[in-house]
């Protein structure tokens, strides 16, 4: 398939996502969601604004529609254990759909999103209920393929 027949079934696939949550599709928010469907792992602020000032926007701007985008349901915000916020669309089909674990290179600070189940957390045995409550994020730490 070729990228401009491929263009308005993505476009459309945002602004159902958008409108659907509750928000009006803008320029700024179209952009915004563009990024986050063309990223390979989570982006933090300053990468969106690396790329979006050039057409016009303000990094408030972004911040702003990044903090609605996640208050809607439509994007994750998660912290890496380095104190920078860093955004990732979430799945469509439900909430916990897009939540997998992430690693993280020591060395490089290259961050890698994981599928789904490729880590097990065995915490409680079955028919009881978990000690430690319920885990809401997993984080691999460790030295990627470059840097081993």
């Amino acid at each position: 398939m070729s990228d401009r027949s491929s263009k308005p079934a993505i476009l459309d696939a945002i602004r159902t996502r958008v409108r659907g949550a509750g928000l009006r599709l803008t320029a700024a928010r179209l952009s915004v969601m563009q990024q986050l469907m063309a990223a390979k792992s989570p982006l933090t602020h300053a990468q969106f604004a690396d790329q979006l000032t050039a057409s016009g926007y303000d990094r408030a701007t972004i911040y702003r529609n990044l903090v609605e985008l996640t208050e809607a349901g439509i994007v994750n915000r998660i912290e890496l254990g380095d104190r920078v916020w860093r955004y990732e669309l979430r799945a469509a089909s439900g909430a916990g759909a897009a939540e997998h674990p992430h690693f993280v290179c020591v060395d490089c600070g290259e961050v890698s999103c994981l599928p789904t189940g490729s880590v097990s957390i065995k915490h409680a045995a079955p028919g009881k209920p978990a000690a430690i409550g319920q885990v809401t994020q997993v984080l691999l730490k460790g030295h990627c393929g470059h840097c081993a």
